[in-house]
């Protein structure tokens, strides 16, 4: 968060005070939209394409991941601004990614829906005066219903992708990244995908205001799906939202698994089950089987067909799944309830102690060349080694303990 300009009551008017009467004007003339747009969808469906594809837009303007919503727990007593604001940026270091100036957030917010809308639609006008504000995050796969109550008239795209591609991507992001190596990500893919489907019809049933999109169809055709997301948004089509060319993908960190999205072109990325160890794929196909039976095959819409003949997931398994997801979704939900409470000191040590034990047990299952890969990556992008709580310094002790190993 920068620092207020300090100025003397008895010194001359600087020209930044004669240009205060223009900021305010400027500000005056801004007129965003009503309510937000939330992007959902499950970790690794397309979220930063899609976020990267509608950001091209002038009147666009959408946090990557601040999360700000997920954080509820910060307003469950009354904090001052400057509090509230200073967690926020300490939990994924939103403002810094951004390169948001927090410290023109008035004092006196002290509730989740006026924090999320003020701050929000306060970066759409610092970035660029855009009228459409709001965030892209999967964090909220499984909130949807929560957030549209608390935002009755917001705006929600959802994004599907094939699940086995979803955890394939997974697998291949949990080789160099911290997060997508912890235990259980697939499963959280595979029941939450669901999760994200039953909430998204209801919202619909409700008369919400939901738009939905499939990868697969996205990035075959990205100048239709854009052009239909406008008219959702009731926005003008803008070609550059058809491609990545000159997108601003700042706030994206550096590792290897948004290499794409950091590239100028739309790929695909591969087809099929290729890479999946074979339990999964059979996990995923006897899932998507019983949900096509369930939606009378209209949903999931990718895979187009299985590649086995699975049957139906029995009762002791989805009751096993179920109940292993909902203590991996408990305890997702329950870190941002303690880092309300406890000292920023404390989390902060805690975060740096678990921080340290997945980095190194993702390099005990790394070779060589995945072990640069994430030295490179983790080096060049201290914003991400701020985000797991750890030091540059403390990273290369890591890495050089990791290379005394491998000797």
């Amino acid at each position: 968060m920068q620092p207020q300009l300090q100025v003397s009551e008895t010194a001359q008017e600087t020209p930044m005070q004669a240009a205060a009467p223009a900021k305010a004007a400027t500000a005056a003339a801004y007129q965003p939209q009503a309510e937000p747009l939330f992007v959902v969808g499950m970790f690794r469906s397309g979220t930063s394409l899609l976020y990267a594809l509608l950001n091209q837009h002038s009147q666009i303007a959408l946090m990557y991941e601040g999360d700000l919503a997920h954080l509820s727990s910060l307003f469950w007593i009354p904090r001052d601004t400057t509090r509230w604001i200073r967690r926020w940026e300490f939990w994924n270091a939103a403002l810094a990614r951004h390169k948001f100036d927090g410290s023109v957030i008035p004092d006196g917010i002290r509730d989740l829906d006026q924090a999320v809308r003020t701050v929000y639609i306060e970066y759409a006008r610092q970035k660029k005066n855009a009228s459409v504000w709001g965030c892209k995050s999967p964090t909220y796969h499984d909130e949807v219903t929560r957030l549209s109550r608390a935002f009755p008239n917001a705006r929600f795209i959802i994004i599907w992708r094939d699940l086995r591609h979803i955890c394939r991507s997974i697998l291949d992001a949990a080789e160099t990244s911290p997060f997508f190596n912890r235990r259980g990500m697939t499963l959280r893919a595979i029941i939450g995908y669901h999760d994200l489907k039953k909430q998204c019809d209801a919202l619909v049933k409700r008369g919400g205001r939901v738009h939905q999109i499939d990868y697969e169809e996205m990035v075959k055709d990205p100048v239709g799906h854009m052009q239909t997301v406008c008219q959702f948004l009731g926005l003008q089509y803008e070609s550059s939202m058809s491609n990545l060319k000159g997108s601003d993908r700042s706030a994206i960190s550096n590792l290897r698994h948004h290499s794409m999205v950091k590239g100028d072109k739309i790929i695909a990325g591969r087809n099929g089950s290729d890479g999946i160890p074979v339990e999964l794929r059979n996990k995923i196909e006897r899932y998507v089987k019983m949900w096509r039976e369930q939606y009378e095959g209209t949903w999931p819409l990718y895979p187009k067909s299985l590649e086995s003949n699975p049957e139906n997931p029995g009762l002791w398994e989805r009751m096993a799944d179920r109940v292993s997801y909902e203590f991996l979704q408990f305890t997702h939900h329950a870190a941002p309830v303690i880092f309300s409470f406890v000292p920023m000191k404390i989390w902060g040590a805690y975060r740096k102690r678990i921080a340290v034990r997945r980095i190194r047990r993702l390099l005990q299952k790394a070779g060589t060349n995945k072990a640069e890969l994430l030295r490179k990556a983790a080096i060049q992008d201290e914003e991400l080694l701020k985000l797991v709580g750890i030091s540059k310094e403390d990273f290369e002790k890591i890495m050089e303990l990791k290379k005394h190993q491998e000797e």
